[in-house]
């Protein structure tokens, strides 16, 4: 019943998809509950939204030709670059040293305060905060569902510390507040990329924003997150000037570490392309480099000429006879 209505929507609409106005599953699902007053949620409809979309318009979402993708790319994937702010905890303690506080003496858990995030290299920036009767209740049910219809639309998300925190707080907000587990993507943890990589004397992003491209944070102290939880307005609209900040810091810090980064997602597998391109920018401006050898075979080695991140090729160069003849030494 529902898929129909769906296939019913996409048909009436489909120049509004095409040319990119309509380009939102959640806002799809919105509309076809409005308009066919059914008794469902957002999130649950956009799921069945997604899985007709993805069929019938390759190039849905925040990424076209009209966006100035090269011609042998069809579809761009959806990178969604983020951040996310919470309250604090409020606790009974009995000392400020060596305490083990206990689950039983927690007087207010945390909870999100606001979120910020964008699609890579779009210019339009999306937000949310809590009002100040929700920051004083602790009710961030709406801004949970506002991020979720981003994170549901992602292919890859890209988070400063995001393994350990940013995505494990939105699925903790999203599982406590009733709403669906968004469909599979791939994380981008920058905070891993330069522990694993380099030995900066700091892996804060604000650390590596000053020594890389000279930009710093806004000022904050823990005086501003208590006003917050007061529900203080001026609070709130400077804590969500602080997020937006933090989010447009970790793009410009994504595109100059992913050069560096091993095990670079794939972007290719995202898209439609036509010929063979860059697996992290997707450009297909690049040239030989050498060879990659490992245990097993010899490839030829590529450097983008964009991105500059270096890949290589999926074929071995090494003939089946060569191949049967070699010896791999042993792991253990």
């Amino acid at each position: 019943m529902y898929n129909k209505l769906i296939e019913q929507f996409l048909a009436e609409n489909k120049e509004e998809i095409i040319n990119g106005t309509l380009d939102s599953y959640y806002e799809i699902a919105r509309r076809i509950i409005s308009e066919n007053k059914l008794d469902l949620t957002y999130d649950y409809l956009s799921r069945k939204v997604s899985k007709i979309v993805k069929k019938r318009f390759k190039d849905f979402g925040h990424y076209g030709k009209k966006q100035g993708v090269p011609e042998h790319i069809g579809r761009f994937p959806n990178i969604f670059v983020f951040d996310v702010e919470t309250l604090p905890m409020e606790v009974f303690v009995f000392g400020l040293y060596k305490q083990r506080i206990s689950h039983k003496a927690v007087k207010n858990d945390w909870c999100m305060l606001s979120w910020v995030g964008k699609w890579l290299f779009q210019d339009e920036v999306y937000s949310d905060c809590l009002t100040p009767e929700e920051a004083r209740s602790r009710n961030d049910k709406r801004i949970a569902t506002s991020i979720w219809q981003h994170i549901e639309q992602a292919d890859v998300v890209i988070a400063h510390n995001g393994n350990r925190f940013d995505v494990k707080v939105l699925n903790a907000r999203f599982f406590l507040n009733g709403l669906m587990r968004p469909s599979p993507y791939q994380v981008i943890d920058t905070l891993k990329i330069t522990q694993n990589t380099f030995k900066f004397s700091s892996h804060k992003l604000d650390y590596i924003s000053q020594i890389v491209f000279d930009k710093k944070k806004l000022e904050t102290e823990l005086d501003l997150w208590i006003r917050c939880t007061l529900g203080e307005q001026d609070a709130l609209d400077y804590m969500l000037e602080y997020n937006i900040k933090d989010t447009l810091l970790l793009e410009e810090a994504y595109i100059m570490l992913r050069p560096w980064m091993k095990s670079h997602p794939n972007m290719a597998i995202y898209s439609d392309a036509t010929e063979s391109c860059c697996p992290v920018c997707m450009s297909n401006d690049y040239a030989e480099s050498g060879q990659y050898v490992t245990p097993a075979g010899s490839y030829t080695s590529y450097r983008c000429n964009k991105c500059k991140a270096p890949f290589r090729a999926r074929t071995s160069n090494l003939t089946i006879e060569e191949r049967k003849k070699l010896l791999i030494s042993t792991a253990r």
